[in-house]
């Protein structure tokens, strides 16, 4: 703003454009470098979340673990709780993304969809989503948000099993079916977390694409 005040004639023109096209040629790269903060930071909170739990997962642990500064942290994230729910959102649009991606070459055998669904609910986002409800069941400030946030979620992921599994939920008893699905791939997940649970979970999820082939057909 400086610089086009105090300049005049064809010399300050000269120098707007300069300053101008200047100004655009580092915009670029910080907006660049802010980015890859804001994601070193979205996926090292949900590493905590899953690691330490809510209570041990503070915003400094989280910044040291990204390898950036506290206060850079809340310049990105001004609360804790504002880090960890668009961490645990950014994980699940990412799993959506590699999910939709990995059958991206054509119609892929349903078993093969029925397993991808299932080990959404096996790994570290899950985990992390998992300690926040918990933190969400005990934090008046926490609970709308993680509410909102599961329901979009479970739309999505919903959404993203009929259009692999092509069912059509005109079709009776299709949407429960699915939404069955759903739930027994969260609680094999729960299941999960204590324990290794891969050998029980193999024989669940070859049940299920028989039931899934049945009902679907």
């Amino acid at each position: 703003m400086g610089t086009v005040t105090g300049t005049t004639g064809a010399t300050g023109s000269g120098s707007g454009t300069g300053s101008g096209t200047g100004a655009t040629a580092t915009t670029g790269p910080k907006q660049a470098r802010s980015r890859v903060t804001r994601r070193h930071l979205l996926e090292a909170a949900v590493s905590c979340l899953a690691e330490h739990g809510w209570a041990g997962s503070t915003v400094a642990v989280v910044a040291e673990r990204a390898g950036v500064s506290r206060g850079a942290a809340q310049h990105h994230f001004p609360t804790r709780e504002d880090l960890f729910t668009a961490a645990v959102e950014y994980v699940a649009e990412e799993r959506s993304t590699a999910l939709r991606d990995l059958f991206h070459a054509g119609p892929a055998a349903r078993p093969a969809v029925v397993e991808a669904l299932v080990d959404l609910y096996t790994g570290t986002l899950f985990r992390a989503a998992l300690q926040l409800w918990v933190a969400a069941s005990n934090e008046e400030q926490l609970r709308p948000r993680v509410t909102e946030l599961e329901a979009r979620v479970g739309r999505e992921t919903h959404r993203i099993a009929v259009e692999l599994l092509r069912a059509d939920e005109s079709e009776p008893g299709v949407r429960e079916t699915v939404q069955g699905l759903l739930d027994m791939a969260r609680g094999l997940g729960l299941a999960n977390v204590l324990t290794d649970d891969a050998a029980r979970r193999a024989r669940v999820v070859a049940q299920w694409s028989r039931i899934i082939g049945t009902t679907l057909a």
